[in-house]
């Protein structure tokens, strides 16, 4: 059984490795060309694989971790809202498992919170940080999903911001485990960071948007 969950372990991390690669190229390479698009899809499929092989070795005899597997469900939701965004673009697209998905993250938001406080009497910081900005999310797309217009413009935020959010979930993964920062600090680091990141991003498409509007005008 050990030797079945190492292996398990071995494929988790590699899938981890071939996102952080991927995940590069699909982020410096030309929005809507070939390579963003193959590299990106590249990107999606490895996270997911890496984030359900994650939550599997979670519950697994002697390596049973609700923070892992927590975790696990915050980084699914990052880009798997991020590649359904693509959706967004289509008129009247179905948002059944989208508003699942936002439902779940809010859940398990809520469970990261409060089951370190209802099990150890304290608050758990990190959890509780990643608990917030998953909740916040969740709670932005629900709003969204009831503003068909809005949600059609804005799809290509929608699914740069999220998509860069998972890569940031792949990032913070990659630095602890390596211990490349102080264990505390090396969770939120590459979260800082990829912030700038999603700024740099919201602000360049804004400026697209204006561009464009002007010319039509």
């Amino acid at each position: 059984m050990e030797k079945s969950i190492q292996i398990l372990i071995f494929i988790h991390a590699s899938f981890g490795g071939i996102a952080l690669i991927s995940g590069l190229i699909s982020l410096i390479a030309k929005k809507g060309k070939n390579i963003h698009k193959k590299s990106g899809l590249i990107f999606f499929y490895s996270m997911v694989l890496c984030g359900l092989s994650a939550m599997t070795v979670a519950i697994l005899p002697n390596h049973e971790s609700p923070f892992l597997f927590a975790v696990g469900i915050f980084s699914l939701y990052f880009v798997l809202t991020g590649n359904r965004a693509l959706n967004f673009k289509h008129k009247n697209p179905d948002l059944r498992i989208d508003k699942y998905i936002s439902i779940v993250m809010i859940i398990t938001g809520v469970l990261m919170v409060s089951l370190p406080i209802l099990l150890t009497k304290s608050v758990n910081i990190i959890l509780t940080v990643f608990a917030i900005v998953g909740i916040i999310f969740s709670v932005r797309d629900l709003i969204l999903f009831n503003k068909p217009e809005r949600l059609k413009k804005g799809w290509l935020k929608l699914h740069l911001g999220k998509m860069i959010g998972g890569y940031i979930s792949a990032t913070t993964a990659f630095v602890v485990v390596n211990d490349f920062f102080s264990s505390f600090y090396g969770w939120f680091i590459p979260g800082i960071i990829g912030s700038f990141v999603i700024t740099y991003w919201m602000r360049k498409l804004n400026k697209k948007t204006v561009t464009n509007t002007v010319y039509k005008t």
